[in-house]
């Protein structure tokens, strides 16, 4: 079995300094069919911006944007 290759931060890549909340389409490449937020070896964001994405997620979530749970 070969390794797979190293995905890359979507963000460092498109220079995106800032991980806005009300970007809903973008974050939705961050979350699972079933609302869960998606660790940084399935996304490939580094560190950084992992933790950008977790919380405009979750600042989505409360102001009502995205869906805490997937019906």
């Amino acid at each position: 079995m070969q390794p797979q290759p190293k995905k890359t931060c979507f963000f460092c890549s498109n220079k995106v300094n800032v991980v806005d909340y009300k970007d809903t389409q973008t974050l939705r490449r961050f979350m699972s069919p079933h609302a869960k937020i998606l660790s940084h070896n399935k996304t490939g964001t580094c560190p950084k911006h992992q933790r950008m994405v977790t919380i405009a997620l979750k600042r989505a979530r409360h102001m009502a944007l995205l869906p805490f749970v997937a019906s």
